[in-house]
């Protein structure tokens, strides 16, 4: 059984091992996805099919705007966020890298040819898509093409000038959107990366291919025409064009080795070395390129020839659904309130028939045979007998007036499932209430989400297309883009949305300061930065202008500034000089205070000793007389020690170390004073003042 399994693989060719997978991934898709996505298209589109039906009485096809708003609303916002300040993207360089200059000139030139190749258009539609069917999918096409340039040459030695064009063969890459009926990939895969292959299958012109293959592109094989299926068809509501068609399936991805081998080889021999070859030293997968027209047509084979050896095709989920590739849309998350709406608005529209069309009762046996049972204005209605007995006007009754209230509840459900909010729906959102407050919360809701919706946008599809498309341009056109390591990142930041409620705050915050505060210019600037204005870079270059300062002016400030300094420089030198002074008076007043204690001394010593005479009676009037002049003394001092305190800068008052009885006993024993056994001396009698003890 292996054996035979080997051989089977073996003679299987390579275009028929493709389509076996394709049509594995075909039958997948129709069988989980296709129905649904039809439907998502028809509400997007505003189609009414039979199978829309939510009741088998519904007679009324009207399909509510509200779904289409949203769609609408999203994508603007994102392509807002995107394209609305010019440049979506930029490049890092290497940090070590001085000239900075390269950076520069590759990222103008590829901003030129992105738009000349309408790059924005395409990213535009990938984004239609994924808000409607939940993933948008796009191919980069890499194509020669012929550039004219209109250019004059001078002939006849310069008497006369040639008007012409030049004809010059450039490289473009371009960015092909792809709708989800025509792309198939690995249903267990969750992105391009890691899935076995992904291909492109879809109906293209015939002479497309005819024009490839003079190219040398394609093989130079006969096609033929495709035959029809609506699967693959952009809009199954159009009618089928069946000429001059072929369907063209383009596989990227792993492939058998030995089958691409097999497939590109011409001689059997060297099938066969390559066999062996790549047997015993490489692996069993290759990364490939696969084109097969009209499912058995092998148009072209070949190993992946980018240097990057990346796959041609970014895809990017609205919304991520987990270990899914297909993800969820706008239209997804707004489809049960559509619907619902839906309903409601046909099941008033089918009531209002039954109560605004005039419909009448009669008698047929009572009717003239022959006639027309139709009611209009100015007709003659035959009756047999009495017309108010035969006819009787009949009447359904009235529509409520609930639905008015329903409908537009349910319009909000949408807008609450889909979080595209228009003005109109804006106020009150949130609270139910039109305040500023409301509002500003009701818009953080809402940006919040678009900025997710955003983040994943670029992460997934805007980064690696601008990649992908650089290292083609630096493959296939080396000397216009230097080959480099360079790094990618958008520059895309706020919607519309986004972008006028960061202008409100940035308003309000501008009311609280004032024109003369260094905030006031750098606010004023991020305002007229948010604005979608034609002339913005303008307004933003004079205003940095204004905000540089004159030189004259600056160098007047700063004179005046020294100038400043140097007053303030003499104004402290002068308080100093105070300040030296009166501390110098201070010492000078603590300095007379000091020498008191010690006249007082001199005196009490003076007081004590004079006028004593010989005898007991003399040593007690001196102890007497002592202890007087002690007390009066310690009276002293603390005067004097108070009036030292009411200034901070006099030194305490010191205290020799005879101010106490101790020492005027020790001074009297040194000169054999009173108490002594030693002679004594006569004194002359000195009357003392009583006021003076």
């Amino acid at each position: 059984m292996i054996e035979g399994n080997e051989d089977f693989t073996l003679e299987q060719s390579l275009e028929e091992w493709v389509n076996d997978k394709c049509q594995g991934w075909r039958n997948h898709f129709d069988s989980n996805y296709s129905e649904q996505f039809d439907e998502y298209y028809r509400l997007w589109r505003g189609q009414w099919a039979a199978e829309d039906k939510t009741r088998e009485s519904e007679r009324s096809k009207i399909i509510s705007p509200a779904l289409q708003q949203a769609v609408e609303s999203s994508v603007a916002e994102l392509e807002e966020a995107t394209f609305g300040r010019g440049k979506w993207f930029d490049i890092e360089d290497d940090v070590t890298d001085q000239e900075k200059r390269d950076i520069a000139v590759l990222r103008e030139t590829l901003y030129k040819d992105f738009k000349k190749n309408k790059v924005r258009k395409g990213v535009a539609e990938c984004l239609i898509n994924a808000a409607v069917f939940g993933t948008g999918v796009a191919e980069v096409v890499l194509a020669e093409e012929k550039e004219f340039q209109p250019a004059t040459q001078p002939v006849m030695g310069g008497e006369l000038t040639a008007v012409g064009v030049n004809i010059v063969d450039k490289t473009c890459v371009k960015l092909r959107p792809v709708m989800p009926q025509n792309f198939l990939i690995d249903p267990l895969a969750t992105s391009i990366e890691d899935a076995l292959g992904c291909a492109i299958d879809e109906f293209v012109s015939s002479h497309q291919i005819e024009q490839l293959q003079e190219q040398g592109v394609y093989q130079d094989v006969e096609v033929g025409i495709a035959a029809s299926d609506f699967d693959i068809e952009p809009d199954k509501d159009l009618s089928v064009y069946e000429d001059d068609k072929v369907r063209l399936t383009k596989y990227y991805g792993l492939v058998p080795r030995h089958l691409l081998d097999s497939a590109s080889t011409t001689s059997e021999e060297e099938e066969m070395e390559s066999l062996g070859l790549d047997e015993e030293s490489d692996s069993y997968y290759v990364e490939a390129v696969v084109v097969i027209a009209n499912e058995g047509t092998l148009l072209k084979a070949e190993a992946n020839p980018y240097m990057m050896a990346d796959r041609p095709v970014v895809a990017f989920p609205w919304d991520v659904v987990p270990s899914r590739f297909w993800g969820r849309g706008v239209c997804e998350k707004g489809y049960n309130s559509q619907k619902a709406l839906d309903a409601e608005l046909r099941a008033r529209i089918d009531a209002l028939a039954l109560t605004i069309h005039p419909m009448m009762a009669m008698d047929a046996t009572r009717m003239p045979r022959g006639a027309k049972p139709t009611v209009r204005a100015g007709k003659t209605i035959l009756t047999n007998g009495n017309p108010s007995e035969v006819l009787q006007p009949i009447n359904f009754g009235n529509v409520s007036q609930m639905t008015f209230g329903q409908a537009a509840e349910l319009q909000k459900m949408v807008q609450t499932a889909t979080g595209a909010i228009d003005s109109a729906g804006i106020a009150g959102s949130i609270n139910g209430e039109s305040t500023a407050a409301g509002v500003s919360m009701s818009l953080g809701a809402i940006i919040k989400r678009h900025k997710r919706t955003l983040i994943n946008f670029q992460e997934s599809f805007l980064i690696p297309f601008v990649t992908k498309a650089a290292h083609r341009y630096m493959q296939f056109n080396p000397e216009r883009y230097p080959v480099a390591d360079y790094k990618f990142h958008t520059s895309s930041s706020l919607g519309i949305i986004a972008r006028e409620y960061e202008v409100t705050q940035l308003v309000q915050l501008l009311q609280t300061m004032q024109p003369d505060s260094p905030m006031y210019s750098q606010l004023i600037m991020s305002i007229v930065d948010n604005m979608n204005l034609a002339n913005r870079e303008e307004l933003v270059a004079a205003l940095q202008q204004a905000n540089q300062p004159d030189e004259q002016a600056q160098q007047a400030q700063q004179q005046a500034q020294q100038a400043q300094l140097a007053f303030q420089a003499s104004q402290t030198a002068a308080l100093q000089g105070q300040a030296t002074e009166s501390q110098a008076r201070a010492q000078k007043l603590a300095a007379e205070a000091s020498v008191v204690p010690q006249e007082l001394e001199i005196d009490r010593i003076k007081a004590v000793t004079t006028n004593l005479q010989a005898g007991d009676a003399d040593d007690k009037e001196f102890q007497k007389r002592l202890k007087i002049s002690e007390q009066l003394l310690k009276e002293r001092e603390v005067a004097v020690k108070e009036q030292g305190q009411t200034n901070d800068n006099n030194p305490p008052i010191p205290r020799r170390n005879g101010a106490g009885q101790q020492g005027v006993r020790q001074d009297i024993r040194e000169t054999g004073g009173i108490g002594s056994r030693g002679p004594r001396t006569q004194a002359t009698p000195v009357e003392i003042p009583r006021g003076e003890i």
